[in-house]
């Protein structure tokens, strides 16, 4: 009954749908490269992006696992520091006054002006200047998705928690949280996503080499020497870690909320 359900999952439309356009698309660009005689070191074929990624192995699968831990340091402290001042911002309308308009303006800075001076500050802790940058841009959707979430309450819940005395600790962890898990789940797949960025960014604009480097300097490197396939392979890879991060965060949202939440319940539209 199990296999039964995979494979109709397998094979149903929402999952046919995306690979079968997405193998249209492969074999128009392979076969229109080629028909148009397009020379590599402007738009290599996908066939010659997967021999690069596979030539290059080496270097590249390296790179995407130290942008990987950058990624994941600054996601986890973005998610972290983030709750922690929803939760702040919750229990007071003049905190929250006093507090959202400094995330916001942290949220429009642009990174790539701001990035230089963070690695000037921070001197050779490339890393933590990196992580910096990412968790800057990470941030704002875990603050703003989950304040939203501790703020959107059932008036009716709310009376009957002041009718026991439930202490604004009580309310919290007994119906805020729970009340916000969807919103903040949503703030994870965004925030998720946006980590990758900006430490892709962040890397560019550091231009840090050697052994500690990430996929966005095999970029540069790629670009400069005019080997584009292994660019359009770094690029790749990097496409491949966000849509991980996000099918990991969507499998994690659907297990935590279960079938009690519209979001979770596939429900056919």
């Amino acid at each position: 009954m199990g296999d039964r359900t995979l494979l109709q999952r397998l094979f149903s439309l929402e999952i046919l749908a995306p690979v079968a356009i997405g193998i249209l698309f492969l074999c128009s660009w392979e076969f229109g490269v080629q028909l148009t005689h397009i020379p590599s070191y402007i738009l290599p074929r996908p066939t010659e992006i997967i021999q690069a990624a596979i030539a290059d192995r080496a270097i590249l699968f390296p790179a995407a696992l130290i942008t990987l831990k950058i990624t994941i340091v600054a996601f986890l402290t973005a998610t972290i520091s983030g709750v922690l001042l929803a939760m702040l911002m919750a229990q007071s309308k003049w905190i929250e006054k006093s507090l959202y308009p400094y995330a916001i303006i942290l949220q429009t800075i642009p990174i790539a002006a701001i990035a230089p001076l963070i690695i000037i500050w921070l001197g050779d802790n490339t890393f933590a200047a990196i992580v910096l940058c990412a968790w800057i841009v990470a941030f704002f959707p875990i603050v703003a998705n989950t304040t939203f979430g501790l703020n959107s309450l059932d008036p009716n819940l709310q009376d009957l928690f002041r009718l026991y005395n439930a202490s604004p600790w009580q309310t919290m962890l007994y119906l805020r949280l729970p009340s916000a898990l969807p919103y903040f789940f949503a703030g994870l797949r965004i925030s998720g996503g946006l980590s990758l960025i900006g430490a892709v960014v962040a890397e560019i604009v550091a231009g840090a080499g050697g052994s500690n480097s990430g996929l966005a300097y095999q970029i540069l490197m790629a670009s400069y020497d005019l080997k584009i396939p292994r660019l359009f392979a770094a690029v790749l890879l990097i496409s491949t870690l966000g849509i991980t991060i996000f099918i990991i965060l969507n499998s994690l949202s659907n297990l935590v909320l279960g079938s009690w939440h519209d979001s979770s319940r596939g429900l056919e539209r």
